[in-house]
């Protein structure tokens, strides 16, 4: 019982932070508790891969047996989270001008703040991974007792249509925070464009 009884345990702990962070409407700004970003956080760094090339061809090495030395502060996660959020939003609403941009300026921003290699492919997969499960990317299912990411491929999941009046608020809250960045060049490449080996499947 112990073992199948927590991964459901955790498994409905998950399916909790969908859906808090899909909230009743595109538009909504609910804050995420702790343990909902750090929920977020253990999947997200279920998917960083242990090598990574950039597209500049430099190779980024993480040593999966010490988190704390990718992993960035719980702070700084809940901020990646909510520019994830609008990323998401853009998406489902058909705005990629916005999301793209919206992603880059994250990218830029945190890449200011002189984070290693390491530490700026988890906040890329951190805001990979939260836009994934808003757009319906990703399923959490048990398996033989344990809990389980599954990766989705192909076209995204809508779901909920996305109003006149939504598009045009979730464009105002990206431009004003992409209006607030500092501007310097951005590390990573885009999440529509992504070139990391992400798993079809991650256990935790």
């Amino acid at each position: 019982m112990g073992k199948a009884a927590n991964a459901g345990v955790a498994l409905l702990c998950a399916s909790a932070v969908v859906a808090a962070l899909a909230g009743p409407t595109l538009a909504q700004n609910k804050e995420l508790s702790d343990k909902s970003v750090l929920t977020l956080m253990r999947y997200a760094w279920g998917m960083v891969p242990e090598k990574f090339t950039t597209p500049l061809g430099k190779t980024i090495i993480v040593d999966k047996a010490h988190a704390s030395e990718s992993i960035v502060p719980l702070d700084v996660a809940r901020e990646v989270i909510r520019v994830a959020r609008l990323s998401a939003y853009a998406q489902l609403c058909e705005l990629p001008e916005e999301q793209r941009a919206n992603y880059q300026t994250l990218m830029r921003r945190e890449e200011a703040k002189k984070w290693t290699d390491q530490q700026m492919l988890f906040i890329n997969q951190l805001h990979l991974f939260t836009v994934m499960t808003l757009t319906g990317k990703v399923q959490l299912i048990e398996k033989d007792g344990d809990k389980q990411v599954v990766v989705q491929e192909g076209k995204p999941m809508k779901t909920e249509s996305c109003t006149d009046t939504e598009r045009k608020k979730i464009q105002d809250q990206i431009m004003t925070y992409v209006n607030a960045a500092p501007a310097t060049p951005a590390a990573m490449p885009p999440p529509n464009k992504r070139a990391e080996p992400t798993p079809t499947s991650q256990k935790k």
